[in-house]
């Protein structure tokens, strides 16, 4: 992909924020953008705009700039981050009919969207004058209010050169991935493992339950043993108490057990363990948790097992599809 670079003009110098014209949008502030954005807000100068008020007034508390639609931040700012929900979502705000001028602009994709969606984006944004970055990020919310995620970025190296320190101060780690769409492929990559990791987790806290066991004493043995992580201990905690306070909300978790299925349609390759996921994340949100973590997934298995039909022989349900 083509940098544009004759196109563009100079990168503007890091100032204190509010004292200058922003060079930096972001679009799209919620459960992660708006942490996101706040801690860029820090760093830089910053316009952003989302589609409810109320995040984008959070922000301008901070300094910020807010923009009365998407375009005018793409219109005024350099460097312009989208965090939006879905591609619906990023095509209503980068509309394809060249009403936008992207002449000198540099769009960095942060949402989760399929291979070739992002291709056909980056591709549409170099033709009309712009530069293209994919920069989705692994992280929930509180490691984003942290400022403790992990960037993967693909695009030409000028550009990311250019993004990079922006990316910093949002991001604990920004490691390059190649070309577009090399980011977002190794984004689902490592969503393929965080999703069976949790829902393992959450099978195994039912099958505690269902057996009699103290589900306390399993976190207490899982958080001193040699498979525990931040993402296990801060999941137990949540399977213990029945805390389905979201940091990586269902529905999300769902569009990425559908992106990482369907491309495994189109390159051929199995996905056995994500075909249950994506089918106990649709259950999950079918039966009113759209608005939990993603480890409310257990209430799936629990209703799995309750609507099951007794096994030949025993007292208990089987939970067999």
């Amino acid at each position: 992909m083509g940098t544009n670079q004759s196109r563009m003009r100079p990168a503007t110098g890091t100032v204190s924020p509010g004292t200058a014209t922003p060079t930096v949008g972001f679009i799209g502030l919620g459960l992660m953008g708006s942490a996101m954005a706040a801690n860029l807000a820090r760093s830089v100068p910053l316009m952003v705009w989302n589609r409810s008020p109320s995040p984008a007034e959070a922000l301008a508390q901070m300094g910020a700039h807010v923009a009365p639609t998407a375009g005018a931040v793409i219109e005024s700012c350099r460097v312009v981050f989208l965090m939006l929900s879905d591609e619906a979502a990023v095509d209503a705000v980068l509309p394809r009919d060249g009403s936008l001028d992207l002449r000198g602009r540099i769009i960095v994709l942060m949402s989760t969207v399929s291979h070739e969606y992002s291709r056909i984006l980056g591709a549409e944004v170099e033709r009309r004058g712009g530069s293209y970055v994919e920069a989705p990020v692994s992280g929930s919310r509180e490691p984003a209010e942290r400022g403790d995620l992990i960037a993967m970025a693909a695009g030409d190296r000028p550009v990311l050169d250019e993004v990079e320190p922006h990316l910093r101060a949002m991001c604990r780690s920004v490691v390059r991935c190649g070309q577009v769409p090399g980011a977002l492929a190794m984004k689902l990559a490592v969503n393929t493992f965080l999703i069976t990791v949790v829902t393992g987790l959450a099978e195994a806290f039912h099958f505690a339950e269902e057996n009699g066991l103290d589900t306390g004493l399993l976190r207490e043995i899982l958080d001193a043993g040699p498979m525990s992580s931040v993402v296990s201990r801060a999941k137990s905690e949540k399977l213990v108490h029945g805390d389905w306070t979201a940091q990586a909300a269902i529905p999300d978790v769902r569009k990425n057990c559908r992106l990482i299925v369907d491309q495994a349609r189109r390159s051929g390759h199995a996905s056995p363990l994500m075909d249950v996921c994506e089918r106990l994340f649709a259950e999950t949100e079918a039966s009113g948790h759209g608005g939990d973590d993603m480890a409310a997934v257990i209430t799936a298995i629990r209703a799995r097992t309750h609507h099951a039909s007794p096994a030949p022989g025993s007292g208990k349900g089987s939970l067999g599809r």
